[in-house]
């Protein structure tokens, strides 16, 4: 009887551990899927709901090969926004890794020129998961004319 109480507790402590794991999983995807979403049509307000307002993005220039930062948001801010969705765009989160009240995800959206890599490092704030750090790589696609210019 009591091998069958210990396994018990031990099932529903493991069911209840795995429930908050999918549970914040699920929150993080609806944090990244605000950039993702907002980032289609340029759109700050919904891009705005996923960052941090210290986030910073960082990354080496494809033109001068040098290191750059900036405030997320400030970039984000000064896009214009646009009637109907970038075209031929295609994004998608390559995974998630959570710790207790931190996380990291990668994500990739491919476009006819470029596909463009982001590491996003997350923390639960308060209850509600924030992007707090973007870096980010934008790799060319051969027989681009982006591509022959540089």
């Amino acid at each position: 009887m009591k091998k069958t109480i210990y396994l018990l507790l031990f099932f529903l402590s493991f069911s209840a551990l795995t429930f908050a794991q999918e549970s914040d999983y699920s929150l993080i995807e609806k944090t990244l899927h605000y950039y993702l979403d907002g980032d289609l049509v340029d759109d700050f307000e919904v891009i705005k709901k996923g960052f941090h307002q210290n986030a910073m993005m960082k990354s080496i220039s494809l033109k001068t090969k040098k290191y750059r930062e900036s405030n997320a948001l400030e970039v984000f801010k000064k896009a214009k926004k646009r009637s109907v969705s970038k075209p031929n765009v295609k994004s998608k989160i390559v995974y998630i890794n959570i710790t207790d009240t931190a996380a990291s995800a990668k994500l990739e959206t491919e476009s006819p020129r470029a596909i463009v890599t982001d590491y996003m490092q997350l923390l639960k704030i308060d209850g509600i998961w924030k992007i707090v750090s973007k870096i980010y790589t934008v790799k060319l696609k051969k027989n681009t004319i982006a591509n022959k210019i540089n």
